[in-house]
């Protein structure tokens, strides 16, 4: 059996894997973001195409792409957050912090991390620092966190009845 300390160790991997994804993305010009971005979206976009087929031209998809691109941009910061949230709520609990320090703790740290990481940006070229993404940021952090309070209580009861 893993002593605590192993288990908090481990717990906190995930976080940091995940941070130096966020930096890693992060670090990459605007050009070169951008540029993954637009496929992303135009993947999508071809996706939700053949779902739902719809008869456009090329140049109007590649405008489909564009005005969608923003949107799948911020949904990005959304979701990466969103995930960091659940990892840092999750590892903190394994630490023993409960209650309301375990989440105003998580969503603490989610909050400096993506202020940091936005300074971060200053320094890449293209990039800016906005204070619309690491708000952004934030909230898919609080719903990450707040997914995992939701999935966890059922869990504590489920386990509680089954042992």
């Amino acid at each position: 059996m893993l002593s605590l300390n192993k288990k908090i160790f481990i717990s906190w991997v995930p976080v940091v894997i995940w941070m130096l994804i966020i930096f890693s993305l992060s670090a990459q010009p605007a050009t070169e973001s951008n540029g993954l971005s637009k496929n992303v979206t135009k993947m999508i976009v071809e996706i939700i195409g053949k779902i739902v087929p719809f008869d456009i031209e090329s140049s109007t998809a590649t405008d489909l792409v564009s005005q969608f691109n923003h949107i799948i941009r911020k949904f990005a910061h959304f979701s990466v957050y969103l995930v960091l949230g659940v990892l840092v709520i999750n590892a903190f609990r394994k630490g023993g912090i409960s209650g309301y320090k375990l989440f105003a703790y998580s969503i603490i740290f989610c909050v400096i991390y993506a202020a940091s990481d936005e300074i971060h940006q200053l320094f890449v070229p293209g990039r800016g620092c906005q204070l619309k993404d690491v708000i952004i940021d934030s909230l898919g952090a609080l719903s990450g966190s707040l997914l995992y309070a939701m999935f966890l209580r059922p869990l504590k009861i489920l386990n509680n009845k089954l042992y």
